[in-house]
């Protein structure tokens, strides 16, 4: 049922205050903490290079990280906040705040699709436009869905797909309190040329 938890690797801080966390960004390392949980607040310390590649990836404040820290048990951890340079807009800060399994929590989830090969709406010229190729729910930091399924078995050119057209997992629900559209299956270019065409020729 769970997707696969990306691992963010760090090491324990030696030192606090700003000038472990200096010493930290003259090694090339990022400052951070994690807290939360039955246990007491960790400092760590982020390879600086991973750390950024994994912010450019976007969605950084949405993702569940599994934390492996020498010397310490991995833990299931989101980001909280990410303190940046001023000027450069570079991370100098990350706190992390432990999940509990039980721990409700917002995460992107994938959206398939299924049945495009045999979906009646396509098969005669329409076009799948995806909206929404992830959606926002709020789900358990111990079952995470990999994805939700839209099945398009019955799909029809001009049909609309809304969130209600998928069966989510139990105890899964979206974040967003409205009926929002992740696909539809639109008209081909030419039926949509004869369409107008047609409604040109009734209005004259």
């Amino acid at each position: 049922m769970a997707g696969v938890i990306p691992d963010l690797h760090a090491e324990v801080r030696t030192g606090t205050g700003k000038g472990a966390a200096r010493q930290a960004r003259r090694d090339g390392k990022v400052p951070g903490i994690v807290f939360g949980g039955e246990a007491e607040p960790l400092p760590i310390n982020l390879p600086f290079n991973s750390l950024l590649k994994s912010l450019k990836a976007g969605r950084f404040k949405s993702t569940l990280f599994n934390l492996k820290v020498e010397g310490h048990e991995d833990v299931r951890v989101i980001c909280r906040d990410v303190q940046r340079d001023v000027v450069k807009d570079l991370p100098t800060h990350v706190d992390f705040m432990r999940l509990r399994r039980t721990s409700r929590i917002n995460l992107f989830i994938h959206v398939n699709f299924d049945n495009q090969d045999t979906c009646p709406g396509i098969k005669k010229g329409g076009v799948l436009t995806i909206v929404r190729p992830e959606v926002e729910l709020e789900v358990l930091a111990g079952d995470i869905p990999d994805h939700i399924t839209i099945d398009l078995a019955n799909a029809q050119v001009g049909d609309v797909l809304h969130i209600s057209d998928v069966v989510l997992p139990e105890g899964v629900k979206p974040t967003i309190d409205r009926n929002f559209v992740i696909a539809n299956i639109s008209a081909p270019s030419g039926l949509r040329s004869e369409e107008n065409e047609a409604e040109a020729e009734a209005e004259e």
